[in-house]
């Protein structure tokens, strides 16, 4: 059985990792400590809340250089996903920089910030999108978002493209809340626990 880590660095939404996990008959652990990390199997990176103030509980638990230096599958969730990028428009915050992306706030086009809710996802490259559908539904809650680029392998629109999910070497990030998602979000768990 795999040990997997859920990195617990006082983000919002660790819980409810920990319960989708469980539901895939995994009991994953909740931890800051380095040494859990270093050695998990797996590493789920979830977010909730301001970019500058989580950077600095990273910095506070003295979790970044053992991020930056993780070699295991590593998940990022919605703002753990937007931490994973070189810098965010939220309050002018360095991320991890293990991403060379922007994280931008959405522009003011009459659509409602955040978008919150339901959305498609398509244009879905694997291995952590395999089992899914194009234009399969996630769950989203952000203000901020990470542009199409190379690294993309699942887009969504808002009303412009932007990325729903982000693979580059060992790192993942998905935008939208896998946990949250339903059948759906549960498969990408499955996906990414049995790398």
């Amino acid at each position: 059985m795999s040990k997997v880590v859920i990195i617990d660095y006082g983000a919002g939404n660790v819980k409810s990792v920990k319960f989708a996990c469980e539901r895939l008959g995994l009991d994953a652990l909740l931890s800051n400590d380095v040494e859990e990390i270093a050695t998990a199997d797996k590493l789920i990176f979830p977010g909730q809340g301001e970019a500058s103030s989580s950077m600095r509980s990273l910095e506070q638990y003295g979790l970044v250089e053992v991020i930056k230096n993780a070699r295991q599958p590593f998940l990022g969730i919605c703002l753990g996903m937007q931490m994973m990028c070189e810098h965010s428009e939220e309050n002018d915050t360095t991320g991890l920089g293990l991403f060379p992306l922007p994280v931008k706030l959405f522009p003011d086009q009459g659509l409602k910030v955040p978008h919150m809710g339901w959305n498609e996802i398509e244009h879905l490259k694997t291995p952590l999108m395999n089992g899914l559908k194009e234009k399969e539904y996630m769950y989203f809650v952000h203000s901020y978002f990470v542009p199409d680029s190379e690294w993309t392998i699942a887009k969504a629109n808002y009303p412009e493209p932007f990325s729903a999910a982000l693979h580059k070497d060992n790192f993942y990030g998905c935008q939208f809340h896998p946990e949250k998602s339903g059948t759906f979000g549960q498969q990408i768990l499955k996906n990414f626990i049995e790398m």
